[in-house]
């Protein structure tokens, strides 16, 4: 029989077995797939109770009960196994030991009713220890086949390792000093067909991960606990902004110019108006017409969609936050960008000091302020306005130069020997006018644009401008594309009614956007963004089986 033989049949030996449990809990009369379970308490609130379980002596009286402190050892297969110690006249006393010491004293506590997935379980003669877990955390029941019963115990027999049971039963603690709850009773909620992925290799496979997202938020340690996290950064972002005045919005996602930003789009089409679409790439012109409209302070948080590469940074469809505040400028949204990442960081119950890796982020306010131009000289030795310079810094790095504009090949530089530089939390300013065409001039300097870029270890967190808003120069710059820019890497895409909508008067504003999938990665110390991505773009399975297989292949021949 061949490994894979075997594998195939241990399965199939699984599910039969899952299959048999199914049938025997049916046969008990009990419905395997449950059904409305009111009153339960979370995890957490049962937890919290713990100090309403008390030590009763053999004559009632309560006894008082050392601080229990939990050590945990890790044992070669990977299982941790926890107890618990107590401080005795200065020295550490096994929970148990300590107990022993008491006569007759048990433990009494009052009565609870949780819900979850069962995680672990381990019998022992005519007990059963299960721990359950629900999106708050985990809990070990203690079950007695005295105490339920022989039918419910006969129920019991069947559960297996990633069943949904509620129980009702006494929160207390065991001889060990670990809090349980004493069941009573037992409810099936839903029997599970397939069994939960093994130690070792399941939820560490990064794909599996992303492909089977409720097994890793079932199954992997800190995958639920980041996924609310995301939800709690964004609740923030949204706290913040109506705190200071802004209103949400949401605008299309069907365009018929795909603009607002440098990027390939998705097309589609429209059967009843016979015209192409584009999946938007950008919020940003549609909320520049409600700044127009009077709308003074506005933003939309939502998906955009790009049609280009998929790396541990993008995503084809990923969470852009855009914010407008009519009469501001760059540096309003300087201001606004460190409010949101500061309190974002304080939703999540976060210190200032956010590991990422082996490094530690220090968002520690006021974050730096450094020029394009500085950045750019300090990291690459040479003049940032010598052309002749730059055009042979790029020829060394292996760069085409010819027929491009030197503020393209400039850009180019920079992306290659400066954003990777930046530790930051660090705010970029004063970019190339050239390459910003949605963007105002500095007045003393129109070769510079009122932009800046916040890098965080390397990576573009945010973008934003003092917005342009004459009419007849955005029109100009719409039409305009700089020499050797690739057509996908331009903004040179007329919008006429854009155009229309500034000759009935934008006012000065401060335009802001921001990633949020790349900003969750960072406060969660997530290496890749699928990994902040409940669900990502992936190939087709049987595409992705193949790929491997290939790879596998060519591995085997080199």
């Amino acid at each position: 029989m061949t490994s894979e033989e075997s594998q195939s049949g241990g399965e199939s030996a699984i599910e039969a077995a899952r299959r048999a449990k199914l049938q025997r809990i049916i046969e008990l009369g009990v419905d395997p797939y449950g059904g409305r379970f009111d009153d339960r308490l979370s995890v957490a609130d049962i937890r919290d109770s713990a100090s309403s379980v008390i030590l009763r002596g053999e004559s009632g009286d309560t006894l008082d009960v050392p601080e229990l402190e939990k050590r945990e050892e890790v044992s070669d297969d990977g299982e941790v196994k926890s107890h618990y110690v107590v401080a005795v006249d200065g020295e550490e006393v096994e929970f148990r030991q300590w107990l022993s010491t008491q006569g007759k004293a048990e433990f009494v506590g009052p009565t609870v009713r949780a819900a979850g997935r069962i995680v672990l379980q381990r019998e022992q003669g005519n007990l059963r220890f299960i721990d359950i877990q629900d999106w708050t955390g985990r809990i070990q029941l203690f079950i007695g086949k005295k105490q339920v019963g022989p039918e419910n115990w006969e129920l019991i027999r069947c559960l297996d390792l990633g069943d949904l049971i509620g129980v009702d039963g006494e929160l207390k603690r065991t001889k060990t000093g670990e809090l349980s709850i004493f069941a009573t009773e037992v409810h099936v909620l839903c029997k599970t067909l397939d069994p939960p992925p093994g130690k070792r290799h399941g939820v560490k496979d990064a794909e599996m991960r992303q492909r089977m997202r409720y097994v890793d938020l079932a199954y992997s340690e800190g995958s639920l606990d980041r996924f609310l996290n995301r939800t709690r950064i964004v609740q923030s972002i949204r706290h913040t902004l109506a705190d200071t005045g802004f209103v949400e919005v949401e605008g299309p996602t069907l365009h018929t110019i795909a603009g607002g930003a440098a990027a390939r789009p998705f097309v589609t089409h429209h059967n009843a108006l016979d015209m192409k679409l584009f999946m938007r790439i950008a919020l940003e012109l549609h909320l520049k017409r409600l700044l127009v409209g009077g709308v003074e302070r506005v933003y939309e948080l939502g998906r955009v969609y790009r049609n280009e590469g998929i790396s541990p940074r993008h995503n084809p469809e990923f969470t852009m936050l855009e914010a407008y505040q009519a009469y501001g400028d760059y540096r309003s949204m300087m201001d606004l960008t460190e409010r949101l990442i500061l309190d974002a960081i304080d939703a999540i119950g976060a210190p200032r000091q956010l590991p990422w890796g082996e490094k530690t982020i220090d968002f520690s306010p006021p974050f730096a302020r450094r020029t394009y131009d500085e950045l750019f000289a300090e990291n690459t030795g040479i003049d940032p306005h010598d052309e002749e310079a730059i055009r042979t810094l790029a020829g060394k790095i292996g760069f085409e130069t010819a027929g491009k504009h030197v503020d393209v090949i400039k850009n180019e530089i920079f992306e290659e020997k400066v954003e990777d530089a930046l530790v930051g939390p660090i705010f970029v300013i004063d970019y190339p006018a050239s390459i910003c065409p949605l963007t105002k001039r500095k007045k003393d300097n129109p070769a510079v644009a009122e932009r800046f870029e916040l890098f965080i270890q390397g990576m573009e967190i945010a973008n934003a401008y003092t917005e342009l808003n004459d009419p007849d120069l955005q029109q100009e710059l719409f039409e305009t594309q700089l020499a050797g820019q690739a057509e996908e890497d331009s903004m040179a895409k007329m919008d006429h009614d854009f155009i229309r909508a500034l000759r009935n008067g934008m006012p000065p504003a401060g335009g802001l956007g921001v990633g949020i999938d790349r900003l969750v990665m960072l406060l969660t110390n997530s290496q890749s963004i699928r990994d902040v991505i409940l669900f990502p773009v992936l190939r087709p399975e049987a595409s992705s089986a193949r790929a491997a297989e290939a790879e596998s292949e060519t591995a085997s021949e080199e």
